[in-house]
Formats: C-alpha cells, sequence, structure tokens
C-alpha cells in the first residue's frame, strides 16, 4: 500500500511528460544491465524513490538558476537605478549652479547700474534717476551698442563717473542710496519714462526730467 501511495504522490506533483522521461530513463538503463533474470531485484519503493530523488535534484538546478536569474536581474535594475539617480542628482547640480551663477549676476548688473545712477543722478528726482537707468537698459537692447550692463556701462568714452574711477569706488563700497537701488530694479524692470533715447546730458535738447536732457 505505501509504494503504491507513493506513486500516486509521484503522478500528482509532476506532469505526465516528466513521468514519461523518468520511466524511459529506467527501461534504459534495464536494457543495458541485460536479461532480465540476470538483473538484481529493484522493488517499487526503490524505483520511486530513485525517480524521487532525480526529480528533487532537476528541480533544485532549476530553482538555483531561476535565482541566480532573478539575483542578476535585480542586480542590474539596481545599477540602473543608481546610474538614473547620479543622472539626476548631476542634472539638479547642474541647474542649481547656473540659477546661483544667473541670481549672481543679476544681483551684480543691478549694483552695477545703481551705482552708475547714484553718480550720474543720485542728486535728482526719482523719475530722472530711473530714466538714466533707462538709458543703459536701451542701449542694451540697441544693435549700436553692446548687449550687456556691465560691457554698455564700462564702453569706452560713455560714461564719465565709469572713466574716472568713482563708479568702481561707489560698486567697491556699496555707497549708492535705497533710491538707487529701486531705480535701477525698476528700469531693469522694464520702466522707461524716456522712450528710446539713448543720451543725456545737463544742456542741450530733448526730454528735461530734473536738470538732464534725453534724447
Amino acid at each position: 500500500m505505501k509504494q503504491h501511495k507513493n506513486r500516486r504522490i509521484l503522478m500528482s506533483l509532476y506532469a505526465a511528460a516528466t513521468s514519461m522521461t523518468i520511466l524511459t530513463g529506467f527501461t534504459s538503463l534495464a536494457a543495458e544491465a541485460g536479461p532480465p533474470e540476470l538483473q538484481p531485484a529493484v522493488s517499487e519503493e526503490q524505483t520511486a524513490e530513485w525517480g524521487i530523488s532525480e526529480i528533487a535534484g532537476g528541480l533544485q538546478q532549476n530553482v538555483l538558476a531561476d535565482t541566480k536569474a532573478s539575483a542578476e536581474e535585480a542586480q542590474q535594475a539596481y545599477i540602473k537605478k543608481q546610474e538614473e539617480e547620479r543622472k539626476a542628482a548631476e542634472e539638479a547640480a547642474r541647474l542649481a549652479a547656473e540659477k546661483a551663477a544667473a541670481e549672481a549676476a543679476a544681483q551684480a548688473d543691478k549694483e552695477l547700474l545703481a551705482a552708475l545712477i547714484f553718480c550720474e543722478a543720485g542728486n535728482q528726482p526719482y523719475e530722472g534717476q530711473v530714466a538714466v537707468g533707462a538709458v543703459v537698459m536701451n542701449r542694451v537692447n540697441s544693435s549700436a551698442y553692446p548687449n550687456t550692463i556691465s560691457d554698455v556701462i564700462y564702453q569706452s568714452g560713455q560714461f564719465t563717473p565709469a572713466m574716472t574711477g568713482w563708479l568702481d569706488s561707489v560698486l567697491a563700497s556699496g555707497g549708492y542710496t535705497d533710491s538707487a537701488m529701486q531705480a535701477a530694479e525698476d528700469a531693469l524692470a522694464g520702466s522707461n519714462p524716456v522712450g528710446e533715447c539713448l543720451y543725456f546730458s545737463t544742456g542741450g535738447w530733448g526730454t528735461q526730467i530734473g536738470d538732464h536732457y534725453f534724447h
């Protein structure tokens, strides 16, 4: 009864194809061993045990192969995730650096413009201070002049405070007034009381604001 029970369990656990393969293997082994009368007696229980052992070994190899494949896939997925995270971190750092550089450049431009406004129109009404800043921005936007605030202000022969060194002194000490800084911010934001004017002076012609004429 025990032998029959073992065989029924074996048949329920493995597919018919596997069972046929096992039986075929046993038949081949029996044929090679010689005539039945010369072969040692093998009980059904031993046959069942051999079959279970062989199948268990095959299953163990399959499990090991599957486990190895799963481990390799997990490792590749982990490496890929790490690489993606590294690239994302590098991109975030690059963007942060670019943003910081842009903010620093914008602050430097604002302070330079405020210093120029203070030097050129610090004693003028607020509108006149914004107007000086607007002239600088008009030049930046004109194809006839450089396209940066710094290059416009330091262009040779254009603004007296830049030529005498007074501008650099005020800029280094932060000696410009809050009014000049606010006028610079407004000019940078687009405030413009003088239209397309590219020049200003204390005499001559054009739109007068305080002591300056803009044209």
